[in-house]
């Protein structure tokens, strides 16, 4: 039998299926549920035809939990992005009317048409470092949330409230001196106690994370922690999102896709270019916390951002230059990192050329500026059918 590919469009309790050939013919589709019942009467539909491959819009989010399951099972199975998806069903019906069903024929239509989409693969190593760096996340988040709960509270405990970087030790002690009389007042300070206490707990917590995260980042033999302005957090999340990073071309995809390549908006001869607000957008904010700690402290990046400023660029057109080269930094990283292995004897490692970096002596001029990169001329990475 020839090639098909299986779209699939999932969702916790239920996924919608449908088969399709490589000239596009629908051969068959249906709604299943997630549960032991269900999943063993989609695989069994899809054991008709030997050569398939399952085409899951949203891997690493809510298709995951059907990915994994079918990867265990042995089943091939590539990633399809939801934009991707979502433009291919409104160009396929002319409206952006969603269905279960049109979702999942525009899963198959992607699968179909598209080659060099990403195969997923069960890495323990990245699962694990994944479930670490959102539980870091979740604890930021939640310290966040109590400290501002915390203020609200000191404020109206004591005039003036307390300094914006307030720590759980310095928030005891101000508490220590408050002795209110009334009723409203001595429940404010049991609530703010409380949050205190949760705080201790939550920093407890982060520091034990940040030391495990550091355990499993020194076993993946990862660099990018050496630079700075990413930390244990920075780096697991590099390493998440990002995966194989030979599946850029070039540091200008690269860009592109942590949202710091700048998109062309000229028109005419009127030149210009606008910022990005695409790309992936955790990278894009751990270049931006990258690119804040640089220019805190006298390092090549703060001298490379003062240097913009002196050339006439506002303080948010130098940052988001700072940023682009930041990008191109973190692309040589991962490069040198991932083709290590290959390399023997003393002397640098591919992907480290000579091309300076933000964090280099003499940072190159102009690149940052360029807009987006053309279309991508890759090898195939995933199953091809005939038709493809």
């Amino acid at each position: 039998m020839d090639p098909v590919v299986i779209g699939m469009d999932p969702h916790k309790r239920s996924a919608t299926i449908e088969v399709m050939a490589g000239d596009e013919t629908v051969l068959n589709g249906a709604r299943f549920g997630t549960d032991v019942e269900g999943y063993r009467a989609m695989l069994s539909l899809a054991k008709r035809y030997p050569q398939r491959t399952w085409a899951i819009e949203g891997c690493h989010g809510i298709g995951r939990h059907l990915a994994m399951r079918l990867l265990a099972d042995g089943e091939i199975v590539i990633d399809v992005p939801p934009k991707l998806s979502a433009r291919v069903r409104m160009f396929a019906t002319g409206q952006g009317r969603k269905t279960d069903a049109t979702d999942a024929h525009s899963v198959a239509l992607v699968g179909t048409r598209m080659s060099g989409l990403r195969p997923v693969v069960n890495d323990e190593q990245l699962a694990v470092l994944r479930l670490l760096v959102d539980r870091r996340r979740a604890l930021g988040e939640e310290h966040t949330r109590k400290i501002s709960q915390l203020h609200q509270l000191l404020l109206e405990l004591i005039p003036g409230g307390a300094k914006k970087s307030l720590s759980a030790a310095q928030a005891k002690q101000l508490l220590a001196g408050v002795r209110p009389r009334d009723a409203v007042g001595k429940t404010r300070r049991r609530v703010a106690a409380e949050l205190v206490a949760d705080l201790e707990k939550i920093y407890a917590r982060s520091k034990a994370a940040d030391k495990e995260l550091r355990a499993l980042l020194a076993e993946t033999g990862t660099t990018l922690t050496e630079l700075h302005g990413i930390g244990p957090s920075g780096a697991a999340r590099l390493l998440v999102e990002v995966g194989d990073i030979t599946r850029f071309p070039d540091k200008a995809h690269f860009a592109s896709w942590t949202g710091t390549a700048p998109i062309d908006a000229s028109s005419g001869e009127h030149v210009r270019h606008r910022l990005s607000r695409g790309g992936n957008r955790q990278i894009n904010r751990v270049l931006h916390i990258m690119a804040t700690v640089q220019l805190r402290n006298p390092t090549e990046g703060r001298a490379y951002f003062d240097r913009k400023k002196a050339d006439g660029k506002t303080s948010m057109e130098a940052m988001r230059c700072l940023q682009r080269r930041l990008s191109d930094l973190v692309y040589r990283q991962l490069l040198a990192d991932a083709l290590r292995p290959a390399k023997t004897g003393p002397g640098g490692h591919p992907g480290n050329d000579s091309n300076s970096s933000a964090t280099g002596s003499h940072p190159d001029t102009g690149s940052s500026d360029k807009s987006l990169p053309g279309p991508a001329t890759t090898k195939t990475r995933t199953p091809s059918l005939a038709a493809s």
